[in-house]
């Protein structure tokens, strides 16, 4: 069966309309020598059933979230998501769905959009969230670019070195042909270092970013932190865990000026690392310089309540050059099903999930603490990700218990040649004491033969 259906009659009605009497005339400019002139080199067609079999034969090839236990991180987590949140977002009339062009036509969208910013702002405490953006990196960006507009200054931005490399890495590459300079304030014992943080701060600073809890899952100092950004006339911008916030102060109380965070973890499963959601909120005063679009409440002419975007800078709408920003799609999907997860779970439900991410990981990290050779990185407060030093290469620990169907942690030596041994590991809500229990029996096996193995190696060497 043919993948396109078109007839020869079909092609040759095409090349007519066109004023091509053949489909080499068609392609007649392309020079001799970038042709392949040979035919293309892919297997044989398959019927259906013979794909859909060969597709399930590599898929069941791989180990996932599902079929193992998991203690990945690093922004994308195996947190518990609700039925109904599957149920509501596979709706037609979500789930087909792009952005909104006739935006007032589709009030479903924009309810579930206006809901989804007003949890996020009772989430943050921050005034004002936007329809969403695609995911922490480029949140990150968009709100550097944001500072720079509201500050007018173009010298430097200030990133903690806790910050995720990956963030990091994505607004480096946004600012790459702007004048702003990334200066790293750097974090000896885990987290941003103050005093680093004050000597490079000075009047050409548009923001400072942190991320709390941070890539390594400590607590960084963000009141003290914001302060000091404050005193210079710069912007404080913070990457936040949604889930943390069920009991940790939430960037609006601790006077953060723009707040982003990955929205993941809200009832979107991990997806192979992504597509995934952005969130970004701010304080009222910078509404005119926010990303992307904002939904409003109004009434129509016969006074029943509506919705309506309110605000729309994107330069695919009326701004054109004018634009905040040239982000211009919304996650509008990823948005609703975290506005689901938020309305299911609810105030109480967050807080308790948040408390049992809390108290797994500590109990966790106990547990592997008592393995000889095993310790912790650093001596700081954390939320639900902690980072740990071995006595072999953290890489080779965590490839060893893929063939016990656990899904170890990150490798620190992923990012950076200096930390080979050093892992971090996420415990989420859905973990249970036997799954711990078993993890820390296996990761003291796997770390007595790597570690024996590395002798002999020395040994031989």
């Amino acid at each position: 069966m043919p993948y396109l259906l078109n007839t020869p009659d079909d092609k040759n009605e095409m090349l007519k309309s066109i004023g091509a009497s053949s489909i080499d005339e068609l392609f007649s400019n392309i020079p001799e020598s970038v042709r392949l002139n040979r035919p293309l080199d892919i297997p044989k067609a398959l019927t259906e059933i013979e794909l859909t079999r060969h597709i399930d034969r590599l898929a069941n090839s791989n180990l996932s979230a599902d079929s193992a236990v998991c203690f990945l991180g690093g922004g994308s987590y195996d947190h518990f998501i609700p039925a109904v949140v599957d149920m509501v977002a596979s709706r037609s009339e979500f789930y087909t769905a792009y952005t909104p062009y006739q935006a007032e036509a589709s009030q479903g969208s924009l309810q579930a959009f206006y809901e989804f910013q007003t949890m996020i702002s009772q989430l943050t405490a921050m005034d004002i969230s936007n329809s969403s953006l695609y995911e922490a990196g480029s949140g990150l960006a968009e709100a550097i670019l944001m500072a720079m507009s509201v500050t007018g200054r173009m010298g430097k931005v200030l990133v903690a070195e806790s910050v995720h490399p990956e963030y990091r890495l994505s607004f480096t590459t946004y600012l790459a042909n702007l004048e702003p300079t990334v200066v790293t304030v750097s974090c000896p014992e885990g987290k941003m270092c103050l005093n680093d943080l004050a000597s490079k701060l000075d009047e050409t600073v548009s923001c400072v970013i942190v991320q709390h809890p941070n890539f390594f899952g400590n607590f960084e100092e963000v009141a003290e932190i914001g302060k000091l950004a404050h005193s210079k006339g710069a912007l404080f911008i913070v990457a936040y865990d949604p889930i943390s916030l069920g009991i940790l102060k939430k960037p609006g109380e601790y006077d953060a000026d723009i707040a982003v965070a990955e929205g993941q973890c809200l009832g979107n499963p991990m997806i192979y690392g992504g597509p995934y959601l952005g969130l970004l909120s701010c304080k009222e005063a910078f509404v005119r310089k926010i990303p992307g679009r904002l939904v409003g409440q109004t009434v129509d002419r016969k006074g029943k309540r509506c919705w309506v975007l309110t605000l729309q800078t994107r330069e695919q709408h009326i701004r054109r050059e004018k634009a905040t920003s040239n982000i211009c799609t919304n996650q509008g999907l990823f948005a609703l099903r975290a506005a689901v997860f938020l309305a299911a779970i609810g105030p109480k439900g967050l807080t308790e999930t948040a408390e049992l991410c809390f108290r797994k990981a500590h109990f966790l990290m106990d547990l592997l603490c008592k393995i000889p050779g095993v310790k912790p990185k650093f001596n700081l407060p954390f939320f639900k990700e902690f980072t740990i030093e071995l006595p072999c290469n953290a890489q080779v620990v965590i490839n060893s218990l893929i063939d016990d169907g656990i899904l170890a942690g990150l490798s620190q030596g992923r990012w950076s040649k200096d930390l080979a041994n050093v892992m971090t590991i996420a415990v989420t809500e859905k973990r249970t004491r036997s799954e711990l229990e078993n993890y820390a029996a296996a990761f003291g096996a796997a770390i007595t033969a790597a570690s024996s193995q590395e002798k002999s190696k020395a040994l031989k060497s």
